[in-house]
C-alpha cells in the first residue's frame, strides 16, 4: 500500500519521556474503554478513596458535570469557551482523546503539558499503591479513575477557577462522580452500552441523573414527556433541583447539532451567573459570553470536523449510534463547501453498537460504505460490516485497516466528490494523524 497523502504536519510528537513512563505504568491497569465492560461497577469508592488520599483536588474549583449520549464533549467545550471569555482559568476534562491522551485534559483551552500531567497521574499511583498497602477500596482503581484524579491534580495545580468536566460511561458509578456540579447537564439519551447501564432508555438515564447533586440545576434536551425524560426529571424533582429545557424542545424545526450544543450551553452559563458566579469584571456570568458559532477553542477534533484528502473535503465524526449518525447525515445533507452528490462513507464500529440502525441512517444518504476496523477486542472486523450494510441495499466493500480504507476512498471517490468517516473516536484516531485539516469550523456551516 501506498503511502497516504498528507499535507499536514507530521504525525503527532510523541510524549515527553516521563509521561511515557507514567503511561506505562498506568497502561498496566484495566481499561474498560479498550476491554469494554460486562457489568455496571456498583460503587464510588476505589475512585473517592483515591481521591480522599490525594486530598479531593478535585474540589480545587466549582465545576459544570456533562453527561449524555452525544454532544457532552462538544457542551463541555462551548462552557469551557465561555468561561474562558469571562476572564477565569479553566479546567476541560473530556474523553476518549482522539490521537494523543494530552487532548482529555485541557488548562485554559490548551492541552495539557506533560510532565504536569505524568506528576498527576505519578501521584495518583503512589496513592493506588498505598491504598493496596493499606486494603483500602482505592486498591481496585482502573486506568479511568486514576487518568481522572491525576487530571483533578492537574487542575489544582495550574489553580484554575473553574471545572468542566464530561463523564467517561454512564454517571452515577462514573469516576467524575466525585466532583459536586454547581450545573450538571443530560444532552440526551440513546441505547448504547446497554449491557452496562440497563436495556431501556429509562434505565440508562436513570444512571446518568446519578450525576445529579441536590438543589443543583439539572439542565437537558430531553423533554419531560419522553421516557428518558421522565425519569430524569423525577431524580431531579426528588432532590429538589430544578429542570431548566431548551426553547426548541416545546416545538418547530428541530436545531442542527451544532445548534443545539449551544443552547445547552446557554443554559449553563445563565444558570450560573443565577447562582451568583461572576465574571473577572464582576458580571454574572451569561449566555452572552459564547463565542461565535465555529469560533477557535469551540470545538473539539473528530466533532464533524473538515480535513482534506489529497484536496478531496472529507468529514471526520466520532458518530456511533443511529441517532447520532442520523444527526451528522442530516447537518451534512448539503454537503462540506466545494463538494457535491452523495459522499462515501468510511465506517468503523465497535462490537457493542447497534450496526443495522447506524446503517440504517446512511440509508439514501452515502454513495456507498467502506467498512474497516481500528482491530482490538471491541472492534467489529470490516466483512460483517460489509454485510450488513449490503443487505439493507447499500453498495459496500471492505478495507482492512484505516490506512488501506483511505487509499480505496481516495480511488472511488469521483470528482467533486467527499467522504465522510464515522463510527468510533478510536477510528478517528487512527485515520485523523494520516490526513491534513485545513479548517476547524463545522463542515455543515
Amino acid at each position: 500500500m501506498g503511502k497516504v497523502e498528507s499535507e499536514a504536519e507530521p504525525c503527532p510528537r510523541p510524549p515527553s519521556a516521563r509521561l511515557g513512563a507514567a503511561l506505562g505504568r498506568l497502561d498496566a491497569l484495566i481499561n474498560w474503554e479498550r476491554k469494554g465492560r460486562g457489568r455496571m461497577r456498583v460503587t464510588l469508592e476505589p475512585a473517592r478513596d483515591l481521591c480522599a488520599r490525594l486530598g479531593d483536588p478535585q474540589r480545587c474549583a466549582p465545576a459544570v458535570h456533562v453527561t449524555g449520549t452525544k454532544g457532552k464533549g462538544s457542551v463541555c467545550a462551548l462552557v469551557d469557551a465561555g468561561l474562558r471569555a469571562a476572564g477565569l482559568r479553566t479546567g476541560r476534562y473530556t474523553s476518549p482523546h482522539v490521537e494523543r491522551v494530552t487532548e482529555r485534559v485541557a488548562i485554559d483551552g490548551r492541552e495539557v503539558e506533560d510532565d504536569l500531567l505524568a506528576e498527576g497521574i505519578e501521584r495518583a499511583l503512589a496513592a493506588r499503591e498505598a491504598a493496596l498497602a493499606e486494603g483500602t477500596p482505592a486498591r481496585d482503581a482502573t486506568w479511568f479513575d486514576l487518568l481522572t484524579a491525576a487530571a483533578w491534580c492537574a487542575f489544582r495545580a495550574a489553580r484554575v477557577e473553574w471545572l468542566v468536566v464530561e463523564c467517561g460511561l454512564g454517571g452515577r458509578f462514573d469516576s467524575t462522580n466525585t466532583l459536586d456540579g454547581e450545573v450538571s447537564v443530560i444532552t440526551g439519551v440513546e441505547l448504547e452500552h446497554t449491557n452496562v447501564l440497563g436495556t431501556t432508555r429509562a434505565a440508562i438515564a436513570g444512571e446518568k441523573a446519578g450525576i445529579v447533586k441536590p438543589g443543583r440545576a439539572l439542565v437537558t434536551a430531553l423533554a419531560e414527556d419522553d421516557e428518558a425524560g421522565a425519569v430524569a426529571a423525577r431524580i431531579a424533582r426528588e432532590l429538589g433541583s430544578p429542570v431548566l429545557r431548551p426553547a426548541w424542545l416545546a416545538g418547530g424545526e428541530r436545531p442542527s447539532i451544532e445548534a443545539r450544543n449551544r443552547a445547552l450551553a446557554a443554559l449553563v452559563l445563565d444558570e450560573l451567573g443565577r447562582r451568583g458566579h461572576l465574571a473577572r469584571d464582576g458580571r454574572p456570568l451569561s449566555a452572552a459570553l459564547l463565542p461565535a458559532p465555529g469560533s477557535a477553542g469551540t470545538r473539539l477534533p473528530a466533532r464533524a470536523e473538515l480535513l482534506a484528502l489529497g484536496g478531496v473535503p472529507l468529514v471526520l465524526d466520532g458518530a456511533h449510534t443511529p441517532g447520532s449518525a442520523a444527526d451528522l447525515m442530516a447537518d451534512l445533507a448539503a454537503g462540506p463547501p466545494g463538494a457535491s452528490g452523495l459522499p462515501l462513507a468510511i465506517l468503523g464500529l465497535n462490537a457493542d453498537k447497534d450496526l443495522t440502525g447506524v446503517l440504517k441512517s446512511l440509508v439514501g444518504r452515502v454513495d456507498r460504505v467502506l467498512a474497516t476496523s481500528v482491530g482490538g477486542a471491541l472492534a467489529l472486523p470490516p466483512e460483517p460490516i460489509a454485510e450488513a450494510a449490503r443487505a439493507l441495499g447499500l453498495a459496500a466493500e471492505t478495507a482492512a485497516t484505516p490506512g488501506m480504507a483511505l487509499e480505496r476512498a481516495r480511488e472511488l471517490v469521483p470528482p467533486g466528490g467527499w467522504i465522510v468517516v464515522l463510527g468510533s473516536l478510536h477510528l478517528a484516531g487512527a485515520i485523523r494523524p494520516l490526513i491534513a485539516p485545513t479548517t476547524t469550523r463545522p463542515a455543515a456551516c
